[in-house]
C-alpha cells in the first residue's frame, strides 16, 4: 500500500488529487472521509473535466490496467460487444479515455503514487493517521 502525506507546493495548494466523478456514491464517501479528517485534496471530476490518454497511462503502469478497468460498470455492460473482446491493456485505456466512467473510483493520486477505490482503512495508512 502506497504511503504519503499530503504534500503542498509552494503557496499551499495541495498537490494530492482524487479523481472520479460528482454523483458516485463511492467518490462522496472519500470526499466525506477527507473532509472529517481536514486533509485538503484537490478533486478533479473526470466526466466534467476529463481524462488524457497520459494520465491513464500513468496510472496503469502504476496499479495496473486491469486495477483500474471497471468490468462490472453499468458503462462496461453498454459497451458494444467488438469493444468488449480481446481486451488488452492498449485497448483498456482507449476505451478509459474515452469513456472514463469505466474507470473504478476514486482514484487518489499523488506524485507517483495511486489508489484505487475506497477503504477507510488504506486512507488511513495513505494519510498515516
Amino acid at each position: 500500500m502506497p504511503q504519503c502525506k499530503a504534500q503542498k507546493t509552494d503557496n499551499g495548494v495541495p498537490t494530492l488529487t482524487l479523481f472520479g466523478i460528482k454523483n458516485c456514491d463511492t467518490v462522496r464517501k472519500a470526499r466525506k472521509w477527507l473532509e472529517q479528517n481536514n486533509l485538503s485534496v484537490n478533486f478533479h471530476d473526470f466526466r466534467e473535466d476529463g481524462l488524457t490518454e497520459e494520465l491513464v497511462k500513468e496510472w496503469s503502469a502504476i496499479i495496473g490496467w486491469e486495477t483500474l478497468f471497471n468490468k462490472r460498470s453499468t458503462s462496461f455492460r453498454n459497451l458494444t460487444d467488438a469493444e468488449k473482446n480481446d481486451i488488452n491493456e492498449k485497448k483498456a485505456i482507449a476505451l478509459m479515455v474515452l469513456y472514463p466512467t469505466l474507470i473504478k473510483r476514486p482514484v487518489l493520486a499523488d506524485n507517483g503514487k495511486v489508489m484505487v477505490g475506497f477503504k477507510e482503512a488504506d486512507y488511513k495508512a495513505w494519510f498515516e493517521l
